[in-house]
């Protein structure tokens, strides 16, 4: 990895350089909530100061980016006697992140283990993944973030370039070899010792802003034991079963598939729409059977995926403790909350 030091007045260099040939996706202002206080999310932007690069976290992950809630696959028109198969990967030219926080990109990197890394491997995903160039950006933790616990707060591989606010400058990770080609067009310095005693002292800080914190411990076992207990009950009595939770998530990939005929047999499309366990009919197949009918077995399936599942199929959790899910939800519950029960602690 080589490291770099840029000006703050570069970075907006940089931005034009980037958004002369490519689309740009940054976080930026979208409103305000009850409170006056801002709500951010991702959006496509031709501005450098349209970027809030001291935002704290979106509402919505990225993810719309590379797994859309709802693209059409694939579709076939019948005209005469010639039969046309369209398919489409819904990535027209690349885009560039500007600012992702760690939490988000090592939810990127989960999702290559399933979607790129499967046996059967999401092609609609791999064009739009490797169709990415990838600033990250620190982040100061906030009220309900765990992603300390979940090893999510740095990030080692899944970008391109990551920097770290040092007030008037910049510590930049360069971890490609197209960020390094890109930075040639901008003014930039090798990080003298000040700067990396700095750097460190600013990473100690971070760690020590984490309020919330999950015990992952030998958790998959412990979940495992728990699988019957009688907190997965009192769950699933406040959950409201909306789907909410899944929508924010910036690692959840469960999606159903569409297909839809034109009543006169000469055109029909296969359309594929993200979805949510908590939902009612996730769970039913042909025949109108239903495998978890109560609400309390979905949201206990939810975290056994993320937790065990996918820990005993990848060593790792599928959650990056980005806190989205438990800011949104209704019901306010958390995953903290909930792994605290299982542990059968106060929570």
């Amino acid at each position: 990895m080589i490291f770099k030091v840029i000006k703050k007045e570069e970075l907006k260099h940089l931005f034009d350089v980037l958004a002369a040939e490519n689309r740009v996706v940054g976080p930026v202002e979208a409103g305000r909530d009850s409170n006056g206080r801002p709500i951010y999310a991702f959006d496509q932007v031709s501005d450098f100061n349209n970027i809030c690069l001291d935002y704290t976290t979106t509402k919505i992950s990225a993810k719309r980016y590379f797994l859309p809630y709802q693209e059409d696959l694939a579709g076939f028109r019948i005209d005469g006697k010639d039969w046309h198969k369209k398919i489409n990967y819904n990535i027209e030219s690349p885009y560039i992140f500007f600012g992702l926080h760690a939490c988000d990109i090592n939810a990127l990197n989960k999702l290559d283990k399933v979607l790129l890394g499967s046996v059967y491997p999401m092609p609609y995903y791999a064009a739009k993944r490797k169709n990415m160039f990838i600033i990250g950006l620190d982040c100061i933790p906030q009220p309900y973030c765990f992603c300390r616990s979940m090893g999510a707060d740095t990030a080692l591989h899944g970008f391109d370039m990551f920097l770290t606010d040092m007030g008037g400058q910049y510590f930049a990770e360069i971890l490609s070899d197209t960020a390094f080609n890109f930075l040639k067009n901008i003014k930039t310095a090798e990080p003298a010792y000040a700067d990396r005693m700095r750097y460190i002292k600013i990473i100690a800080e971070k760690k020590r802003k984490f309020t919330v914190r999950v015990d992952t411990t030998d958790l998959a076992n412990i979940l495992d034991m728990e699988f019957q207990s009688d907190v997965w009950k009192q769950w699933g009595e406040k959950c409201l079963a909306c789907g909410t939770c899944s929508q924010v998530c910036p690692t959840c990939y469960c999606y159903g598939v569409e297909e839809t005929v034109n009543i006169n047999f000469h055109e029909a499309k296969k359309t594929k729409m993200l979805y949510s366990c908590n939902l009612i009919d996730f769970a039913q197949v042909a025949g109108g059977h239903n495998f978890r009918l109560k609400r309390d077995a979905r949201l206990k399936y939810r975290y056994y995926h993320k937790h065990r599942g996918f820990v005993e199929a990848y060593e790792e959790s599928l959650c990056v403790g980005c806190g989205r899910c438990g800011e949104a939800c209704l019901a306010e519950i958390t995953v903290p909350a909930v792994i605290s029960s299982v542990r059968g602690e106060e929570s």
